[in-house]
């Protein structure tokens, strides 16, 4: 919910609009879920590249053209600003597209960094994402670039994406259900290996932070707080890019309408529009009503 710094002043304007957010599948749902939480009354219009899952591997041009050509799209669902709710698609093209387009484009680093930057006490910050996210050191800089005194450890753990996604299939039963709890992700034994051996050497290391650098990580929350310990805070940058929104939209008085009954539509270029609802619906934790099918013109590489 709002805060009462962050409630529109009386005689402010409003924009009922939409706000636009992709990602490359699901993980940035987790992100739409934050904004739907802190922004009630606001619309949102997600787009998730399913298709073309997954980014992190990808060469980060060819990532930028993909953020060019959904920003593009999404544009023309008249959305008001852009949320790029993806890591790999932030570190790759969100330069680009603030350059581009005309509505503000945020993206997911930023916000994680600067959380990590003001909550760490020894300054020693650690960093799981994707390889791409990993490789372009997007964390590493904006973190140094708030506190150059900083010793950031970034690590790719890109199993965690088919953790999370696994998990949501395997909650589908009523005892998975059940156990998973309100994470919605069934978390197998072996996947507790996995965690360790990603974790081990960033605990090692002495981190008191932890940045999930991938949207699809706060819904492991449970299973790599337990590796970590409590000692490190972990720091999720869908809860933090939320707040940067309603500060964006306060800034340039675009909130909706108080009273305004907010509509969530959702696209996917993946064929399984059904299992996009299914998984969605868990990530949510509320019902997805429809999802449609886009097809997106195949990019050429000039």
């Amino acid at each position: 919910m709002l805060s009462a710094q962050d409630r529109p002043l009386v005689g402010e304007g409003y924009d009922n609009r939409p706000i636009g957010v992709f990602d490359s599948g699901y993980g940035g749902l987790t992100v739409a879920r934050e904004l739907q939480r802190r922004l009630p009354e606001e619309s949102i219009v997600y787009f998730g590249d399913s298709a073309r899952c997954p980014y992190g591997p990808r060469d980060q041009a060819e990532v930028d053209r993909f953020v060019q050509q959904i920003c593009t799209w999404l544009l023309g669902q008249d959305v008001k600003m852009i949320v790029i709710a993806c890591n790999t698609a932030t570190a790759a093209g969100l330069s680009h597209a603030q350059r581009v387009f005309d509505v503000p484009v945020v993206g997911v680093v930023e916000p994680g960094a600067r959380a990590a930057a003001h909550t760490t006490i020894n300054r020693r910050v650690g960093v799981i994402a994707t390889k791409g996210t990993v490789d372009s050191n997007a964390y590493s800089e904006a973190i140094r670039h708030i506190d150059a005194g900083i010793t950031v450890f970034s690590t790719a753990t890109p199993r965690f994406v088919e953790i999370a996604e696994m998990g949501l299939k395997l909650a589908d039963g009523p005892i998975e259900d059940y156990l998973s709890g309100a994470a919605k992700v069934y978390i197998r034994p072996e996947f507790e290996e996995i965690a360790r051996e990603y974790l081990e050497p960033l605990r090692r290391c002495e981190i008191d932070t932890l940045v999930l650098g991938c949207t699809h990580y706060p819904l492991l929350k449970a299973l790599i707080g337990g590796v970590v310990g409590r000692p490190v805070t972990l720091v999720s940058s869908a809860e933090e890019t939320a707040w940067d929104v309603a500060h964006i939209l306060r800034r340039r008085r675009s909130f909706a309408e108080p009273g305004n009954v907010p509509a969530a539509a959702f696209f996917t270029t993946g064929a399984d529009t059904a299992e996009f609802r299914r998984f969605g619906g868990r990530v949510l934790s509320r019902p997805m009503d429809v999802v449609e099918h886009v097809d997106l013109p195949e990019l050429v590489v000039s």
